[in-house]
């Protein structure tokens, strides 16, 4: 999701709930601590050079359980880190803590912001030699495999 997206969902909504795609709410008393610009700049392994730019929102609970974010906040604040930071629409994605600090992509499903998994890939696997498919494996047949009833195996 681009941050023109969420600029556009904010006025709309009358709550800002962020879930996690298992169902799990991020507690209602939740802030946005902050709104930044990650300039990724890499080598993937096939030697071509990369760079990613993404807008990031950390959110932390707090102590304060009377504290509800509002729609017309978090817009200030998206609009004030633009002014400020220079920030151009891009790719947003969310830094929330459960067990450790999770990076999440951000998604929206009517009703609720969904914090989507995010996976990691080979980007050069054309020219690194990684393949994402499986080699098919011919299996013996007959009373002779090792896993053929009553061999043992098992």
């Amino acid at each position: 999701m681009k941050l023109s997206e969420i600029k556009n969902l904010l006025p709309e909504l009358n709550d800002v709930e962020f879930q996690l795609e298992n169902g799990t709410f991020v507690p209602e008393h939740f802030h946005v601590t902050e709104i930044g610009l990650i300039t990724k700049h890499f080598i993937d392994c096939g030697g071509t050079i990369r760079d990613e730019k993404v807008i990031n929102f950390q959110l932390w609970n707090a102590n304060d359980n009377d504290h509800r974010l509002k729609p017309a906040k978090l817009l200030n604040i998206v609009k004030l880190s633009e002014d400020k930071l220079g920030i151009q629409d891009a790719k947003v994605e969310v830094e929330y803590q459960t067990e450790t600090i999770g990076k999440y992509d951000l998604d929206f499903n009517g009703k609720h912001f969904v914090l989507k998994n995010k996976q990691t890939a080979c980007l050069a696997s054309d020219s690194c030699g990684s393949s994402s498919a499986k080699p098919k494996v011919q299996l013996s047949a007959g009373s002779s495999s090792c896993c053929a009833p009553n061999a043992g195996c098992c």
